[in-house]
Order: structure tokens, then sequence, then C-alpha cells
């Protein structure tokens, strides 16, 4: 596999916010949880293509700004009676830096 890619310092990213990422393959939603876990998913909600990095975090969830659809950051599934995913991003923190994995993106252009 090839070197992941920097993205940012965990401090760039607020607790319980986002901030994007645009790749060629569209933006990506980077969150911290308040207790410093990061997670990567589709910036765009399954149900109407809500911005979810401008949604509100809460646990390791994120309910979408439109329509309060809630969203498992681990899994990408909605919760609750909700039905749909988005997808999500390997990503991991070195040295307070996070990473996504390329390979995710690859793939992803690849479909």
């Amino acid at each position: 596999m090839t070197d992941w890619i920097d993205i940012g310092a965990v401090s760039d990213v607020p607790r319980r916010g986002a901030r994007c990422v645009t790749t060629p393959q569209g933006r990506i939603a980077v969150f911290r949880t308040m207790q410093d876990q990061i997670f990567a998913i589709e910036n765009r909600c399954a149900h109407r293509g809500g911005p979810l990095a401008e949604g509100i975090v809460h646990g390791a969830s994120v309910t979408c700004p439109l329509h309060n659809w809630v969203y498992d950051l681990e899994t990408g599934r909605a919760l609750g009676a909700d039905e749909g995913e988005v997808r999500t991003f390997a990503v991991r923190v070195v040295d307070q830096r996070i990473l996504l994995a390329p390979d995710m993106l690859l793939r992803v252009a690849a479909e």
C-alpha cells in the first residue's frame, strides 16, 4: 500500500466538530469527537445530500443539519428508523497528524 495522506493536525478539527477535505472523488468530512476520536465519512447525507460536516456531533454520531438524520461515524450507517448509509474512510492519527488511507480514495475512484 502507498503512504497514507497527511490531511492536517488533530488540533485543526475542533472537538465535536468537523472539517472538510476535497478529493478528486468528492468532499470528505473529518470529525473529532469530545474524546479525540477521529472519523472520516462522505460529506453528503444519504437522505437529501445535506452537508454532514455542518451537523451536530454527539458521541460517535453526527446529525445532519437539514433533516436530522443521525449517522454512526464509525460505520456510516443511519441510526434509528432512518435507512441509508454514507461511505466511511480509514483514518489514523500519528504524532497528532491525521492520515487518510489512499487505498480508500482509489477504491472510490474505481467504482
